[in-house]
């Protein structure tokens, strides 16, 4: 088929708009793809920064856990006095307090020097234990006044105690007359633990 001059001058308007529709066409498809590939890398660094923040909170809310248990064991360690340096003089009225209270007929008792406790495992970094060894020489009508004497002095507080050793032997003594005679007497080993907070110190 052959075109004539004018026939081709009347098609080249409507070729030339063809081809810049075409050329149209593949540039709006072009920037779909590109747009539709950043909306792809948009949504993956959301749920990235989503799962990072979701991460982030749950560290946050584990840390606030384990403060929270902190906090809860230093307060008993508080009410139990058992935080600081040494409470003798407490520890003195104590004693005087249960000899009178429980008429304890014989009371004797010293307490030896602090020593540090050897490192305890998973112990906190700065926090060091302390025990001071009383020594107790009681005389007892019964064997329930040895338990209700330690009970006693655990209530009392300041110091943890804890007993290494209790011996009960018989005195050989009966009760002459009206009088009331210890027929029991107890020797007890009872160390007093203090903690003290190093990182804490002035």
């Amino acid at each position: 088929m052959n075109l004539t001059r004018e026939e081709l001058r009347q098609l080249l308007v409507p070729a030339v708009v063809a081809l810049a529709l075409l050329g149209a066409g593949i540039a709006l498809i072009w920037a779909a793809g590109r747009a539709q590939q950043a909306a792809r890398t948009d949504l993956a660094q959301a749920q990235l920064e989503r799962q990072r923040n979701a991460e982030r909170l749950a560290r946050i809310a584990e840390e606030e856990r384990e403060v929270r248990e902190k906090v809860e064991v230093y307060r008993r360690l508080r009410q139990l006095n058992v935080l600081g340096e040494e409470k003798r003089l407490e520890w003195a009225d104590a004693m005087t307090r249960i000899r009178r209270d429980r008429e304890l007929l014989d009371l004797r008792y010293r307490v030896d020097k602090q020593r540090r406790l050897t490192s305890l495992p998973a112990k906190p970094g700065n926090v060091d234990f302390y025990a001071s060894t009383m020594k107790v020489d009681l005389a007892l009508l019964h064997e329930e006044d040895l338990l209700r004497f330690l009970a006693d002095l655990r209530a009392s507080g300041n110091a943890y105690y804890a007993v290494k050793r209790c011996a009960l032997t018989r005195t050989g003594q009966s009760a002459s007359g009206g009088a009331i005679a210890p027929r029991l007497r107890a020797d007890c080993d009872i160390d007093l633990v203090t903690l003290i907070d190093q990182g804490a110190k002035p």
